[in-house]
């Protein structure tokens, strides 16, 4: 297990958790109620269908989908209050390390359901929770680097550009023809991270972060050239890129007002609601100029994990068998504009064709704020950043509050 200073805080939520009641029961019928908990809203409609389908095949058990507004804050709260759900679906955030280190999930370490899904996405479990024990199963992934648009990538006689260097000339040449080289909506404080994310994960890498728990290294000393470089990017922006959001970006790129727009997969289904005959493409963010240093930022989207004190625990186990299914996977990734991490089922949409290939080969690298305490304030601070373009301030803000949380966590 992950020590960072003291295991307080751990040993307080062991001794709430040890308690815990479950959402699981049986009803008169002898029908196994097994609840759903995931923080997706724009899943439900897909994990509802997958539920029915479940569900009709399994008339012993029935699971119920719960999926509230700001559902991390709600899952922490239910935490506490010994109100653990059967099943949980979440991403593989700060937030579902410390719960993992608490020990609310069950240790799936050695179960035949690892077996369905890619290793590497295992790893990255371990790694963010910085456990050797295994308490979730990876389902869904996405990826984030640069949406494009085709049809003026022709018209402007572009090529996907492989290298920093060829990045912005790309930007550049966009630029010239009057065209907004990337449409940035850093009005929601959390687009203002995607370029962070993205460099970050390249430039600097997730063994950053293993350093940074453990006081051998600082922001300001590795993170220079990733701020100098999203700084750069803004000079290829539009005239108000404070000031329109993501719902902006998605109708002004599905409208056709810019080359390019970094931003994650999620975001195709959104542009496709504004013109779905528009033809898109996806490449990795270059963040250096050597190209066989480029992966593609991806990581687990959606996690399934288990209470440790369900009372039903094989039941809850066939249901994440069933999710884990070709078809299911299949279906629920179609949906969602996500990938799977089932061994075998591949996204096929054209967009994203150029992503494939980084996969295949294992290029990928997890989102860096998956590693930062959410209590850091990452978003606004970026955000901030962007706008005072204060390199030094932005990068001693990010080691005071991340010493902070450390401190807190610790005592």
């Amino acid at each position: 297990m992950r020590k960072w200073g003291s295991a307080g805080m751990v040993t307080v939520l062991l001794v709430l958790i040890l308690t815990a009641c479950t959402g699981g029961s049986t009803n008169g019928s002898n029908v196994v109620q097994l609840e759903f908990f995931q923080n997706k809203p724009e899943a439900k409609a897909s994990f509802d269908e997958l539920i029915a389908k479940f569900n009709k095949e399994h008339p012993n058990i029935r699971v119920s989908q719960v999926n509230p507004p700001d559902a991390e804050t709600v899952l922490k709260t239910r935490v506490v209050k010994n109100a653990v759900p059967d099943i949980i679906g979440m991403g593989a955030t700060d937030t579902y390390s410390l719960l993992a280190q608490s020990g609310i999930f069950l240790n799936l370490t050695n179960d035949p359901l690892l077996k369905k899904v890619n290793p590497q996405y295992v790893q990255m479990l371990n790694d963010v929770t910085g456990m050797q024990e295994v308490t979730g199963v990876p389902f869904a992934l996405n990826a984030s680097g640069i949406i494009y648009n085709k049809a003026i990538f022709e018209k402007l006689n572009l090529s996907v550009p492989k290298t920093w260097d060829e990045l912005i000339a790309t930007a550049q040449k966009a630029k010239d023809a009057g065209v907004i080289p990337f449409y940035f909506t850093y009005k929601d404080d959390w687009q203002s991270n995607l370029p962070f994310n993205d460099m970050g994960g390249s430039l600097v890498g997730i063994d950053f972060y293993k350093e940074r728990r453990e006081n051998k290294t600082t922001f300001q000393a590795a993170y220079q050239e990733v701020a100098k470089k999203q700084l750069e990017l803004l000079n290829y922006g539009h005239s108000d890129n404070f000031g329109k959001g993501y719902s902006d970006g998605n109708r002004a790129f599905g409208n056709g007002q810019a080359a390019m727009y970094i931003q994650g997969s999620w975001a195709i289904s959104e542009i496709r609601k504004v013109n779905p005959d528009i033809k898109l493409g996806f490449f990795p963010l270059p963040a250096s100029n050597d190209e066989s240093q480029t992966k593609l930022t991806a990581g687990v989207d959606t996690l399934l994990a288990i209470s440790a004190q369900t009372e039903h625990p094989e039941e809850a186990k066939q249901f994440l068998s069933f999710l884990l299914e070709p078809e299911n996977s299949q279906q629920y990734i179609d949906q969602q504009n996500l990938f799977s991490a089932v061994d075998g089922v591949q996204q096929k949409d054209d967009s994203v064709s150029g992503l494939l290939p980084y996969f295949e080969q294992g290029k990928i690298v997890d989102f860096v704020d998956h590693y930062i305490p959410s209590a850091v304030q990452l978003n606004p601070t970026v955000q901030a950043f962007l706008q005072n373009k204060d390199i030094n301030g932005f990068l001693s803000t990010l080691d005071k509050e991340w010493d902070k949380v450390a401190a807190r966590r610790a005592s």
